[in-house]
């Protein structure tokens, strides 16, 4: 039998004989990470404001439209209030005592008018008003509450609970009502009707307007009327589901 030699084969030398090689890394200066986050901060709080931005700016288009252009080349007939007042973090409350607050009113046009609950005279009036300046919008209705807060503790009487089945009342403390409405000079606060845009800003006083002036209450619709235009791109009839 012929022999065969054969080499010995080359040992692979096992991995835990290899020298362990580490990398090092430097740290980051606590200067450098500083500067890093605040950089990082700046740019997060200019694509927060660039966001508002395009979120505001058809409501901002919309009252430049009304306030500087004018296209129809007419002063308003309602009193401009600037600065807009928000409405308040307060709470109303129902007829029937539900407590409500006065900031779930958001989200539409409101057409208000203030008075006790006896309701005078003038309340009747500018309830009546409230509610043909809604009715003669037609299609736009829907996009105008109209708001009766009475601000003190008299009941209203059953009749004219009927007659404002569509409105929506609310009673609201007089001295915090009075802390965010206001009447011209030498008017009472019952006086007048009040317009709120949807964003919730009282924004215009109409001035009173005596009873069968329909002159008066067709420029009061004017006004109105070129709001709900002005703002047709991003105001919708009815409040969004919450």
């Amino acid at each position: 039998m012929s022999g065969s030699s054969s080499s010995p084969q080359a040992v692979r030398p096992s991995l835990i004989d290899e020298p362990l090689a580490l990398t090092v890394h430097s740290l980051p200066e606590p200067r450098d990470a500083a500067i890093s986050d605040s950089r990082r901060t700046r740019l997060g709080r200019l694509k927060m404001l660039l966001v508002l931005a395009i979120c505001a700016a058809p409501v901002v288009a919309s009252y430049f439209t009304y306030y500087v252009v004018r296209p129809e080349g007419r002063s308003s007939h309602g009193a401009l209030i600037e600065p807009q007042r928000p409405l308040p973090a307060v709470n109303a409350a129902s007829l029937q005592g539900q407590p409500v607050p006065l900031t779930s009113l958001k989200d539409q046009w409101l057409l208000v008018s203030v008075s006790g609950g006896a309701c005078d005279a003038t309340c009747e009036k500018n309830l009546y008003l409230q509610r043909n300046l809604r009715e003669s919008f037609g299609k736009d209705k829907d996009r105008i509450d109209w708001v009766w807060l009475i601000d003190d503790a008299a009941p209203v009487r059953p009749e004219l609970q009927s007659a404002v089945a569509q409105a929506t009342v609310l009673r609201v403390d007089a001295a915090q009502l009075a802390q965010w409405l206001a009447p011209a000079a030498g008017q009472s606060l019952h006086d007048h009707l009040y317009l709120v845009d949807p964003m919730g800003n009282w924004m215009m006083r109409f001035p009173p307007v005596e009873k069968g002036d329909t002159k008066a209450a067709r420029n009061i619709k004017h006004d109105v009327e070129r709001l709900l235009r002005a703002s047709v791109s991003w105001d919708e009839a009815g409040r969004p589901q919450r």
